[in-house]
């Protein structure tokens, strides 16, 4: 008798460990949440104001909330003893910590920072979903425990991350080509009206002013381009990387598993993107749209997939 009470309380012992140590990696990951919402409010107020110190302010508050879902991941890391992207909770953890990257070195080197209040609003929306997906810490599967965990996962989800900034940036896109086309159509009126337009801002609602501030469409189209380019690049390594996976651990480098079906089918969508861009006739307007419809797949190979169909890669 006096073993049983002694194993009863070992198991509560560290079942109160492990309770402390998902409290801990989970208020980094709530401070995140919080530090990023605030970095969305200064990114919109740079949108009214257009003010250097504004956007410094955004940037800072921004690289806060990456260092502390840093620290999430790293703690859960290592309380767990295995990578923190091994379930949804993880990997939309990851897929966030990635776009706030990529969007703080697409942003110094394009000055996409117009763009901080799509691309973190999506993101701190992502990381707040997967708060609901957190299960604290779990041994690894038996599945999963390959060195490939370290290299393909993070591989697949950092294309998705330049893919939601690709995304954001032809949403901008779009709107800043009906700015323009707005200021054409009335310039082939008379200059004085031209001018007029674009001075008092003549059929634009007043919450888009700060498109004033953004690049023209002809750029933004280049810029696009080249973040969906990285994407596709990261997401073709992602899948070989998982093809030679697949092969070392269930003898075949295709399954046609849900997942698989997916990832090609995203693959396809973006590859057609990069080679319809070097057509004049479908630059612009429709190569943005094609960029929306690639990340609309995006989101069914992650969420639809991964969630909703049964497979080897299901979170079911």
């Amino acid at each position: 008798m006096p073993e049983s009470n002694q194993y009863t309380q070992y198991n509560a012992n560290v079942q109160a460990a492990m309770t402390q140590h998902t409290l801990q990696y989970m208020g980094w990951y709530d401070a995140a949440v919080v530090l990023y919402a605030l970095a969305i409010a200064a990114f919109v107020v740079y949108w009214f104001f257009r003010n250097r110190g504004v956007v410094g302010l955004a940037l800072l508050l921004t690289v806060a909330g990456l260092v502390s879902q840093g620290m999430s991941l790293g703690l859960r890391a290592y309380y767990s003893h295995h990578v923190p992207w091994n379930d949804l909770y993880g990997s939309l953890s990851m897929v966030s910590f990635w776009a706030v990257i990529m969007f703080l070195i697409f942003g110094s080197r394009f000055n996409i920072w117009f763009a901080g209040p799509l691309v973190l609003g999506f993101t701190d929306a992502l990381l707040a979903y997967a708060k609901g997906w957190n299960k604290g810490l779990e041994p690894l599967v038996p599945s999963l425990q390959s060195p490939w965990i370290f290299i393909h996962v993070p591989i697949v989800l950092a294309s998705y991350a330049a893919f939601l900034i690709g995304f954001a940036t032809s949403i901008v896109y779009l709107l800043k080509k009906w700015d323009e086309d707005r200021v054409a159509r009335v310039a082939g009126r008379s200059v004085g009206a031209a001018v007029a337009a674009q001075g008092a801002a003549i059929g634009r609602p007043a919450w888009l002013g700060w498109l004033d501030m953004v690049p023209a469409s002809a750029r933004l189209d280049v810029v696009s381009y080249r973040v969906i380019a990285v994407g596709e690049i990261l997401l073709t390594v992602g899948i070989i990387l998982g093809g030679v996976w697949a092969h070392m651990a269930w003898g075949s480098y295709w399954q046609w598993d849900p997942k698989e079906t997916a990832a090609l089918a995203s693959w396809l969508i973006y590859a057609s993107y990069l080679h319809l861009h070097t057509r004049p006739s479908w630059r612009g307007v429709r190569a943005a749209w094609w960029s929306i419809a690639g990340f609309i797949s995006i989101l069914f190979c992650y969420f639809g997939v991964n969630i909703w169909i049964s497979g080897l890669h299901s979170y079911k």
